[in-house]
């Protein structure tokens, strides 16, 4: 892995996610190392090179202050094409140092990441208009979450992650997604039950999709366990309705729980 200190002209981008005005990414790269990470497709980055090459924005934090001067305040998403708090963040805090620029402005701070690290910034967080923290959340099974997901905190450490934050006073959600193809429906009821005594009520989910370059290096990840690759394959080629099915039952159940239910694209 090789890491690279650069120099950044901006620090917002437009975003056309739902909901969000602004994108901020403090890194280019990101050590989680997801298999069905979509960031190289849309960053038009060789996939053999994501998680290989980071690039680390130091002087972001200062050209997002004399930005936030001039924007229409609005919503940021930390971070769209990579996540805020991969390991990098603790040694350079970018992360921190940009949440604490926006602290005396009316912008508003929505976090998505896999990384118990957020807590660390609770404080910082607490003092922002309104900021939510979404954590991600493919799967239970945190052995296939150490396949696919490598670099990322483990499962339980993200809903106790998301307790801490809630119990904090933070707006909190879960992005749901991709739900991992091996998701059945006798778990839904466990996810969501799971995702409210940790204090979130509102889920966003998601399916896996299947861009450019995406399922061959799946098929790479899990190519020693045969078991795995074929549930993958069948439910993502064969079981058409398969995702709508479990979205479905993930509505019905989240109603009776009264968790609010989002479509995430």
């Amino acid at each position: 892995m090789r890491i690279r200190e650069i120099a950044c002209k901006t620090a917002l981008s437009h975003s056309s996610l739902p909901g969000l005005m602004y994108s901020l990414n403090p890194y280019r790269g990101c050590m989680h190392k997801c298999a069905y990470c979509y960031a190289p497709n849309i960053l038009r980055i060789p996939r053999h090179d994501w998680g290989e090459i980071l690039e680390v924005k130091r002087n972001i934090p200062v050209v997002l202050a004399k930005e936030i001067r001039t924007k229409t305040p609005g919503i940021i998403g930390i971070s769209t094409v990579t996540d805020p708090y991969q390991p990098l963040e603790r040694t350079y805090k970018l992360t921190r140092l940009c949440l604490e620029q926006l602290i005396h402005h009316e912008f508003y701070a929505h976090i998505q990441t896999k990384s118990a690290l957020v807590t660390r910034d609770i404080d910082v967080l607490l003092r922002l208009h309104d900021a939510q923290v979404m954590f991600s959340i493919g799967t239970l099974h945190d052995d296939e979450r150490r396949v696919l997901e490598p670099g990322t905190s483990s499962i339980p450490d993200r809903f106790k992650a998301l307790k801490q934050c809630a119990d904090a006073g933070l707006q909190t959600a879960v992005f749901l997604g991709p739900i991992y193809p091996t998701t059945t429906i006798e778990e839904i009821p466990q996810i969501l039950d799971m995702t409210k005594d940790a204090g979130a009520s509102e889920i966003w989910i998601d399916t896996l999709r299947l861009r450019p370059g995406i399922w061959e290096n799946l098929q790479h990840s899990i190519r020693h366990n045969t078991a795995l690759l074929q549930m993958f394959s069948t439910r993502v080629f064969q079981e058409k309705n398969y995702y709508s099915i479990l979205r479905e039952e993930i509505r019905k159940k989240a109603k009776e729980r009264n968790i609010k239910i989002i479509d995430a694209f």
